[in-house]
């Protein structure tokens, strides 16, 4: 029998003006960027997490924490790399993400070719396995009034 596990992420950024936007492995166009230790890339962050959720490693925090100054300022995708280096460590390999990210703006409907490619690459693994999907809060909560960003991943590897 196959061994498969499923992990679940969830992250979340403030938002605030005159930072850099980093979602999905890529710089977004936008006035706004996310408040963070590191570069802020809420989805890289929420899929480590449901990486490390599907084996049980723990959570991103715990294996990158953010009162080291060694990940200060770094970028999201090294951490993604290093957590894809665990999952295969652990003799896993990843069959399929799926990331939804609720942002109220800017649109990010047309980075998500770049966002999936990107993050297929880090991982291994085709474009085709990789699901990244928008939305809004149609203009309710946190992330409706412009102050953050939610994303929800999930994860599926097997050996």
């Amino acid at each position: 029998m196959e061994d498969i596990r499923v992990g679940h992420g969830f992250d979340v950024h403030e938002i605030a003006p005159g930072l850099p936007m980093w979602l999905g492995g890529i710089s977004i166009d936008s006035p706004d960027g996310f408040v963070a230790h590191s570069d802020g890339d809420v989805a890289i962050h929420a899929l480590c997490d449901a990486l490390l959720g599907a084996l049980a490693l723990g959570d991103i925090g715990h294996h990158f924490p953010d009162t080291s100054d060694e990940w200060a300022g770094i970028d999201s995708k090294i951490l993604l790399e290093k957590v894809v280096e665990m999952v295969r460590a652990q003799g896993y390999l990843i069959s399929n993400v799926d990331i939804t990210i609720a942002l109220q703006r800017p649109k990010i409907a047309p980075y998500i070719p770049q966002m999936r490619e990107c993050l297929a690459s880090i991982m291994g693994i085709s474009s085709a396995r990789v699901s990244v999907k928008a939305t809004t809060t149609e203009n309710l909560g946190f992330v409706g009034r412009g102050e953050g960003c939610e994303v929800w991943a999930s994860a599926l590897v097997c050996r």
